[in-house]
């Protein structure tokens, strides 16, 4: 058995927890070694993501089902099916979370059964290959249609939150069914940046805007929402919008941080001109009140 990992030993729990004490021993853990809190340290970034496998599989009832089952034969004791196809426990993984081409039914292994081993073709080689992604499908996965250079296309089922230099395997859709690997390059996107776990937006404003503050229209990830600016706010302040920002599952998902930016427009109409100017004339408001000359 190749790479078995034991999650409720990761996460410190036993195996008959229920999902809110998975949720709370997960949210513990990942605080503790979350990158940003550990800048530079590759062994917090490993248990890291070894704590995100862990959750995305316990904390849904299929999938801990079937991994419970193929860790009572990992060891040893009464399993309902043989998984001696599946030795190696990241195909187990891979299958259990789609990681893989079509079909993308959920793990079926064999039921217990002799059989010899086949000899694989000599020819058999893995092969690489670049896929661009939206920043919002990077976010969502799902579908997406792959485009070879051997001229086959291939959909595939991708996970949600990838990011730039992430590794997607696909096994057998090599040469003479080798793996496919799949290198992940997410598109820089006009007006949202991930940075960490957070996003980071730049606002545009006007200066009615900014003067009165109200109700204005935010792009997220999720789609647009409402957020409330405060009267007199300046360029270069930065609000924030919890729960909106990047990852996997919502519980890894970190902020959206909205800077203020206050456009100042270069054209006006005849009436914008008279209003401003109107405004100048009664306005008590003075920036350079402070200045000495």
């Amino acid at each position: 058995m190749q790479n078995f990992r034991d999650y409720y030993e990761i996460l410190g729990i036993v195996e008959s927890a229920d999902s809110s004490t998975i949720k709370q021993a997960y949210r513990r853990l990942a605080r503790q070694f979350h990158p940003d809190l550990n800048p530079g340290d590759q062994e917090a970034e490993e248990r890291f993501k070894s704590l995100g496998e862990a959750y995305e599989i316990l904390s849904d009832a299929d999938r801990k089902a079937q991994y419970d089952d193929y860790r009572r034969y990992w060891l040893q004791q009464k399993s309902e099916a043989d998984y001696r196809d599946l030795e190696d426990f990241n195909r187990f993984v891979d299958q259990l979370l789609n990681r893989q081409v079509i079909p993308k039914s959920p793990v079926q292994p064999k039921k217990k059964q002799t059989q010899a081993k086949t000899t694989g073709d000599p020819r058999r080689r893995d092969a690489e290959a670049s896929l661009q992604v939206p920043l919002e499908r990077a976010f969502q996965g799902g579908a997406e249609r792959v485009r070879l250079e051997d001229g086959r296309a291939l959909e595939v089922d991708m996970p949600p939150g990838m990011l730039t230099g992430q590794r997607i395997r696909l096994r057998g859709q090599g040469i003479n069914g080798g793996d496919l690997y799949l290198n992940i390059v997410v598109e820089p996107h006009p007006f949202l940046k991930v940075q960490g776990r957070d996003v980071v937006c730049h606002l545009p404003i006007t200066p009615s805007e900014a003067v009165l503050g109200g109700q204005i229209t935010v792009p997220t990830l999720d789609g647009p929402v409402q957020m409330t600016i405060p009267a007199g706010i300046q360029s270069g302040r930065k609000l924030r919008l919890a729960g909106k920002g990047y990852g996997r599952i919502t519980e890894e998902r970190g902020d959206q941080i909205v800077e203020i930016e206050v456009a100042v427009p270069k054209l006006l109409s005849d009436q914008e001109a008279e209003l401003y100017e109107k405004l100048r004339t009664i306005e008590a408001f003075n920036p350079r009140a402070h200045l000495t000359y």
